[in-house]
């Protein structure tokens, strides 16, 4: 057998790569779609937006040129800014723990063979659905110092009415309601999935050992909900550092402030008082705090799986 003949390829070896390159092609072009959408998107903006931080942009179209960190050595000295974040820190924790703790409760409920279940799931999940306009006006309504049914029946049993909206001490706590009765049910559908996948067996053998109902709920249900509920906190912490929408439309950050969350701070001063790479700066201060909260949540989840 000549040389020629052993380092010639054989057919079936070429078929094999021409194969691999057409799926490697195939995968590119399907993939191709995303990764433009996601350059163009995702990350110019992210890299543009820290080069405006570094700039005193402004709408106006002054001072465009690059001041370093200016802007971020302003933003750190800022009372208005960190009241805000302040005040963004506030609502996470005060709404994350009823959250959580009331969807845990609502799930358990329903678990435990309630009649009419899908009238139970709808009833509970259906707020989620609606459009935080919906929402914010109709609590708005609500809470109405006058003609708000909450003040109404306050006044029915002989308490006093209640400025919801205009006490800077309840304001916060207004939105939080608001913001509870929207929301709770994404997370009362996830505690619901975790305790239906949780196997039938270990609630007879519990029986069996003479455990009653609500042992069987601490020994058995809330072990197996961990990491549920570490998904839930973390998902939760998340979308409440990011509140905005409806603080903006009940309260407009008000009164006197005491409900502005930082994202609309960052808005008004880039749209309204058009500083765009000082709210530039803010955002990214802010993206460095939602970075460490998610990296702390990672590594306790981690510590707790090993």
């Amino acid at each position: 057998m000549s040389t020629s003949t052993l380092s010639r390829p054989r057919p079936e070896n070429l078929r094999t790569s021409l194969n691999r390159s057409n799926n490697n092609l195939s995968g590119w072009a399907f993939a191709t779609p995303f990764v433009v959408f996601f350059l163009v998107f995702l990350v110019w903006p992210i890299l543009y937006g820290f080069y405006m931080s570094l700039t005193g942009k402004s709408l106006t179209g002054a001072n465009d040129s690059l001041i370093g960190f200016a802007n971020y050595a302003e933003a750190l000295a800022d009372a208005d800014m960190w009241h805000s974040l302040g005040n963004t820190l506030y609502f996470t924790v005060i709404s994350t723990v009823p959250l959580v703790l009331v969807a845990l409760v609502m799930a358990a409920l329903l678990n435990v063979g309630l009649p009419a279940q899908w009238l139970w799931r709808l009833s509970y999940f259906a707020p989620y659905l609606l459009a935080s306009t919906v929402v914010s006006l109709f609590f708005t309504w609500m809470y109405n110092p006058q003609l708000g049914l909450i003040n109404e029946f306050l006044t029915g049993i002989g308490l006093p009415r209640v400025a919801w909206l205009n006490d800077p001490n309840v304001a916060m706590w207004a939105i939080v309601i608001a913001t509870l009765w929207w929301t709770v049910g994404f997370n009362f559908l996830l505690y619901l999935a975790a305790m239906q996948n949780i196997p039938a067996q270990h609630y007879e053998a519990a029986s069996l050992d003479g455990a009653g109902a609500w042992r069987q709920f601490f020994s058995i249900t809330l072990p197996q909900l961990t990491p549920t509920t570490v998904m839930i906190v973390l998902l939760q912490i998340l979308a409440s550092l990011k509140i905005f929408d409806q603080v903006y439309q009940m309260t407009a950050g008000g009164p006197a402030g005491s409900t502005r969350p930082v994202v609309q701070y960052i808005f008004e001063t880039g749209f309204t008082g058009y500083r765009l790479g000082y709210s530039a700066a803010i955002s990214y201060i802010f993206f460095g705090l939602i970075v460490v909260v998610s990296v702390m949540q990672f590594v306790i989840t981690r510590r707790r799986s090993a």
